[in-house]
């Protein structure tokens, strides 16, 4: 690659060459403040942020990896081939409340799709201010089509070239276009020392020495190009750098019009024994008149580019930063000074960035007391974005220059009052709030994590959540409120004149900074307090009424524009976790009934063996399972049947269904266990469900204790003895059923005395995460030892009770995940023989 970046060798270049040049091209056609491309990557169904120009990377790090089918407009563009227009705020969080949630500023969004023909490689999006109208949002559509066709069938022509077209890895962060001659440029440069080639980018052949040629060809002409002055500086930084060295960081040098330039340097992997080396040359912008200026400033000033680099600091606000201005100036803000990495501190930077309007806002700065403990003091930073470079004014905290805004007065007033508690409610709490309800699956536990995230993020102390039934409202949650305030509005309908029932109504959210302002919008009304503030959130889920939400403060407060979006956005957030409940608990009851009805209603039975079974659901998720178990008469004796079908589902159940009837079938034939086996393997892979399945059969002779066992791939049965003796059995197991034909399976004999019990289990009973299936086994052995011997002394514990016993253990497991089944068969009497393995067939 030779010459400049954006001349690669050939007309088609690379993937990332093809992107860079799209998102380059957008922010000249369309006006954004960033652009970025989603591709598919190699995980089906997931799309990942490649390119991303104008905004440092790790802004837009929540949203670098997104499911085609989740509720974002990156996933419709890609998934339906349309254009997605977001004008403004409003519309984001009325469509789309998820991402309102998460960004909750005021800008407007562009996403086209990336095609050729019927292939969809990915998404172009462009972030721009706010616009009335969709007309004011794309007054070039045509060009941003036009664009993102273009990038379509590059993308083809280098899939059909042999290149894959997929990203996998982390963002590539480009430099946004130059919108004028901006201050504090940063030029970008490779040099090769194997091959003797230079790259460089726009932006530095900008910065190049008048004198110098428009392709730099060389590390002598390139650092010419930077400082004719200074030439044998940079040349000599360069070869230490490509020899594996550490120059100083950064190096400064004087530029051909006698301002100041600041080089940084780092290598990019050995070529022949030469590190290649990259390097940015920084250029300050504002010539040394400027910067003598802001050095006399009484207030700290400093900049830093699109991408997050600093350009420039006065020696203010470098001591009120902690750092010199050498160790600050070229570097990222966020790892250059490491205590502004805070999700609170990014989320204002995204608001500056993406809405172009000034954020101020409090950090804390860690100091170091007299006795070495740890404390902080405040800073009020404003934060004023322009098209190339964002300028910062940071200020102690309490301390108001002449010229301050109204705003900034106002932010210091307010976060002198709260000290470390913040200003405002942090607003990275939506995207706290909208995970964890990612993961609610009841209505309960979605009120519990409304109640969890919502309510202390935004200073609130009382909750109730109703729920829309047959056009009534029904109390689903509540705290805070007096005991049984709330009975009065149960079940009320929807033509009630009450605030919770006109903010579904309407869909509007109604917000009362006071409770006479309540009282006065809803006469009659009554009152749980005299004093406070409440928030009515219409909880409407793709169009459809799920329910209110009420938030209820104990002081009067006012409702900033910013929490009414936020907090109207998360309504929606709410109120679809709420419908996915609502779904869940009707289709749980719907496959737990399922599961049930494959299940043995009862036992078969014989004077001298008693039975037990039980089966317990995973906790996590609602698909049934294909865990089963089974007593059949066959012949004069009795076969005991467990099984465990690969997977979840119904798919799995109904396998689980067709192979229990099969075995029981098998079983009232009175045939061997190892031809009851293999038959029922050859019919699973007859049926060819594409799932496997373990299994365990014990015919069991009931007068003589004799017992057949055969096991295809499934756990160990526990064999109990009356004197509290408790083995592992050892029984020689096939292949699980449904994979090998010709599998088969060998038959061992036991005999069980009078007083053992048999144990057959599913995994579930005996896995946990983290930990080995041996372990597991092991404790299930001790406790059936434990349990059984206790019974045998007491002689008055039954075999269900002591299933119960057994099962409770993982009942109590929250983090159990698979469904568990467990069969129980003991031989009645004392028996003082020995139970034991007689032979193997």
């Amino acid at each position: 690659m030779r010459g400049s970046i954006d001349d690669t060798g050939s007309p088609l270049g690379t993937p990332a060459t093809a992107l860079t040049r799209a998102v380059a091209d957008v922010l000249r056609a369309g006006g954004g403040v960033a652009c970025g491309v989603y591709l598919r990557s190699g995980t089906p169904g997931v799309l990942r942020l490649a390119v991303l120009c104008g905004l440092p990377s790790k802004l837009l790090r929540p949203w670098s990896r997104l499911h085609q089918d989740r509720p974002f407009p990156v996933a419709d563009a890609y998934r339906l081939g349309v254009p997605v227009v977001l004008t403004d705020a409003t519309e984001t969080m009325r469509r789309y409340p998820q991402l309102s949630a998460g960004l909750p500023f005021r800008f407007g969004s562009v996403y086209l799709p990336v095609r050729a023909g019927a292939t969809t490689y990915g998404v172009l999006t462009v972030l721009r201010p706010a616009a009335p109208s969709t007309s004011e949002t794309l007054p070039d559509r045509g060009r941003l089509t036009a664009i993102a066709d273009r990038l379509g069938h590059t993308l083809a022509a280098l899939e059909e070239r042999g290149d894959p077209v997929v990203w996998d890895g982390p963002s590539l962060c480009v430099r946004p276009p130059v919108a004028g001659r901006p201050q504090g440029r940063i030029g970008h440069f490779v040099w090769d020392p194997a091959d003797g080639t230079v790259t460089t980018d726009d932006t530095f052949r900008g910065l190049a020495a008048p004198s110098a040629d428009d392709v730099v060809r060389s590390p002598e002409a390139l650092a010419r190009a930077v400082s004719p002055d200074d030439a044998h500086l940079v040349l000599s930084a360069l070869r230490e750098t490509a020899a594996g060295g550490s120059p100083v960081r950064p190096l400064r040098v004087r530029a051909e019009d006698g301002g100041e330039r600041l080089l940084e340097f780092w290598t990019e992997g050995p070529e022949h024994g030469k590190h290649r080396v990259g390097g940015l040359v920084i250029d300050p912008g504002s010539g040394p008149a400027a910067e003598g200026a802001t050095d006399l400033l009484p207030d700290g000033v400093f900049a830093f580019d699109r991408l997050g680099l600093i350009t420039y600091i006065n020696p203010r606000a470098a001591g009120l930063l902690g750092r010199p201005s050498a160790e600050l100036v070229g570097r990222p803000l966020l790892e250059a000074v490491p205590w502004l990495d805070k999700p609170a501190y990014e989320d204002h930077l995204r608001a500056a960035l993406l809405s172009s309007e000034p954020v101020h806002f409090q950090v804390e700065r860690p100091t170091t007391g007299p006795r070495g403990e740890r404390d902080g003091d405040w800073l009020t930073l404003s934060v004023y974005p322009g098209p190339d470079v964002v300028t910062c004014r940071v200020v102690p905290l309490g301390h108001t220059a002449e010229a301050a805004s109204v705003e900034e007065t106002a932010a210091t007033t307010a976060a002198g009052t709260l000290g470390a508690q913040g200003a405002l409610a942090p607003v990275y709490r939506p995207i706290v709030l909208a995970i964890a309800l990612s993961e609610a699956l009841t209505a309960r536990q979605v009120s519990e994590v409304v109640m969890r995230e919502l309510l202390p993020a935004f200073g609130g102390r009382h909750l109730a959540i109703y729920l829309l039934h047959e056009r009534r409202l029904y109390l689903a949650w509540e705290t805070g409120f007096p005991p049984r305030f709330l009975d009065q509005f149960e079940g009320v309908g929807l033509d009630g004149r009450l605030p919770g029932v006109e903010t579904l109504t309407t869909g509007r959210p109604l917000f009362f900074e006071s409770m006479q302002q309540l009282e006065a919008t809803y006469p009659g009304i009554p009152l749980d307090a005299q004093v406070g503030s409440r928030a009515y959130l219409p909880l409407i889920a793709s169009g459809r009424p799920v329910g209110s939400c009420i938030l209820g403060f104990e002081r009067p407060r006012t409702f900033s524009s910013e929490e009414r979006t936020v907090l109207t956005a998360l309504a929606g957030l709410i109120a679809q976790a709420l419908e996915r409940a609502r779904r869940y608990d009707s289709e749980a009851a719907l496959a737990r009934g399922l599961q049930e009805a494959l299940l043995p209603q009862r036992l078969s039975t014989h004077p001298q063996v008693e039975t037990a079974g039980r089966y317990l659901p995973g906790t996590q998720g609602m698909d049934v399972g294909g865990d089963w178990y089974d007593v059949v008469e066959a012949g004069d004796g009795l076969a005991l049947v467990i099984g465990d079908v690969q997977g979840h589902g119904v798919q799995a159940a109904a396998t689980m269904g067709q192979l229990r009837s099969a075995v029981r079938a098998f079983a009232l034939g009175d045939h061997s266990p190892d031809q009851v086996m293999s038959w029922t393997n050859r019919l699973l892979i007859g049926l060819d469900p594409g799932q496997f399945a373990s299994c365990c059969y014990i015919r069991l002779d009931p007068v003589t204790g004799v017992a057949r066992a055969a096991r295809a791939g499934h756990p160990q049965p526990l064999l109990g003895h009356p004197d509290g003796r408790t083995d592992v059995l050892d029984l020689p197991g096939g292949v699980v059923l449904g994979v090998d034909p010709e599998a088969r399976y060998p038959v061992m004999w036991l005999r069980l005395e009078p007083g053992a019990v048999l144990a057959l289990y599913t995994d579930g009973l005996v896995e946990r995460p983290g930990a080995d299936i041996d372990e597991g086994v092991g404790e299930l052995r001790a406790a059936l030892s434990q349990e059984w011997e206790a019974s045998h002394r007491r002689a008055g514990l039954t075999l269900a009770e002591l299933g119960d016993r057994l099962t409770d253990r993982a009942r109590r497991a929250a983090d159990r995940p698979d469904d568990i089944a467990l069969l129980l068969a003991a031989r009645r009497g004392g028996g003082d023989g020995a139970s034991q393995v007689l032979a193997r067939g």
